[in-house]
């Protein structure tokens, strides 16, 4: 049996998702965020040293960290050809690829405008406020926002190619790069001007797996 750790409105959604779609038996533990703070209690770090989720253990003791390696991992053990274009195909590339993009280039700018975001609207003295407000501004204009369009643009572009990222079938390469993608439409600038991206989103979320996923989750903020 699988044993989800699974933090509200966070990237162990996708695991769920996943476990669903796979249609394989799991547990979950839930854990909230700090209503302050939004970061991960510190009874995650009991499961996992850094404390973060998602992380799925195993009855044989097995924890995996990291939801592009928990998708990779699950997909290769337990999917029986699911979920992952044949090996040595063009698609098995794309596949490959999209699972390593999603983290590694397209959620940094993403994350970095939620901080920068934060730091303008954050309590401080009045007097630092418009230094804060200046730099953060400066961080956006320059750096944070010309790669979230970037990146947007690149998606939108290969989603021309494919109905999935992967190819014309659905992958875990998709599941991976939901996260993304919802990001981005949630404060990222996502909206109707890219209509491939918009229509990949209606396409996940009409799923009948995410929809179960969602209901075992519970809230999940990026959608709302």
């Amino acid at each position: 049996m699988l044993t989800v750790h699974h933090l509200n409105n966070s990237r162990s959604q996708r695991v769920l998702w996943l476990l669903e779609e796979l249609e394989l038996p799991y547990e979950i533990v839930h854990y909230q965020r700090d209503p302050q703070t939004m970061l991960a209690p510190a009874s995650l770090r009991a499961v996992h040293p850094l404390g973060k989720s998602p992380v799925v253990t195993t009855d044989d003791g097995l924890a995996l960290a990291e939801s592009g390696a928990i998708i990779e991992t699950v997909i290769e053990r337990f999917g029986q050809g699911r979920l992952a274009p044949a090996a040595g195909t063009p698609e098995a590339l794309r596949y490959r690829y999209w699972l390593h993009f999603a983290e590694g280039s397209a959620m940094s700018p993403l994350l970095l405008k939620l901080v920068f975001d934060r730091i303008e609207t954050a309590k401080m003295p009045f007097f630092a406020k418009p230094i804060a407000k200046a730099i953060a501004a400066k961080a956006k204009g320059a750096f944070i926002n010309p790669n979230i369009v970037g990146h947007l643009n690149f998606m939108e572009g290969e989603l021309s190619k494919s109905e999935w990222f992967a190819g014309d079938e659905f992958s875990g390469a998709d599941i991976q790069m939901s996260f993304p993608v919802e990001a981005a439409q949630a404060r990222g600038g996502l909206d109707a001007k890219r209509p491939k991206l918009m229509a990949y989103l209606e396409r996940v979320h009409a799923r009948p797996a995410y929809k179960r996923a969602l209901e075992r989750g519970g809230p999940y903020g990026l959608l709302s």
